[in-house]
């Protein structure tokens, strides 16, 4: 997939290892050894809770519905509904993608991702959310309507606005803002 937008067409945010890991750093308020979700076992087992589960072998995707969660190395990542798209190598199901929709949050340590949907590309090893993204760590914040988590790379990109939506009504596409707060060190004032 080629990449067209221009420098100024959407504000991007990319930050290192660990999610806010180099920019709180910077500002010098946040730990480097967080476990962030940019830090994560990609090759680790996943596993599944729902309150329905149905399997399409023929179409080589399930379907998981009511209060999701899906678990892998202490990744959590929780919707009102999964798309679970998966191959057959020998009998031995493998995971591709799952698309997640409704009330989606994705958490590890103490960093917290939320926003309407999310898909998680196993082989890409790359989670995008769109949709009013929030991420936080601790009481640092970020809020953007796209979030793209490289878990190979261990950066993170949040866009102003999801392709082809916009941040406020009547604004073109692709104009929104990204938008945060970080904390800063304090130190005690002079007499």
């Amino acid at each position: 997939m080629t990449n067209t937008r221009t420098p100024f067409a959407r504000l991007a945010l990319v930050w290192g290892i660990g999610g806010f890991a180099l920019t709180a750093a910077l500002a010098g308020g946040m730990n480097l050894a967080a476990q962030g979700i940019a830090r994560h076992d990609t090759n680790a087992p996943v596993s599944y809770d729902a309150g329905k589960f149905v399997f399409d072998d023929r179409g080589n995707q399930a379907i998981a519905s009511g209060g999701v969660i899906v678990t892998q190395a202490g990744l959590r990542v929780q919707s009102d509904r999964m798309l679970v798209n998966f191959t057959d190598a020998g009998g031995q199901l493998e995971i591709q993608r799952i698309t997640a929709t409704g009330g989606v949050v994705i958490t590890r340590g103490d960093e917290r991702a939320s926003g309407d949907n999310a898909i998680y590309d196993f082989n890409r090893r790359i989670i995008t959310m769109a949709g009013n993204v929030a991420l936080r760590r601790g009481s640092d914040t970020l809020n953007g309507g796209r979030l793209v988590i490289d878990l190979e790379s261990g950066l993170s990109t949040v866009d102003g606005a999801a392709a082809g939506t916009s941040s406020a009504p009547g604004a073109p596409a692709g104009r929104g803002r990204v938008t945060g707060t970080f904390n800063v060190p304090q130190r005690d004032k002079p007499n």
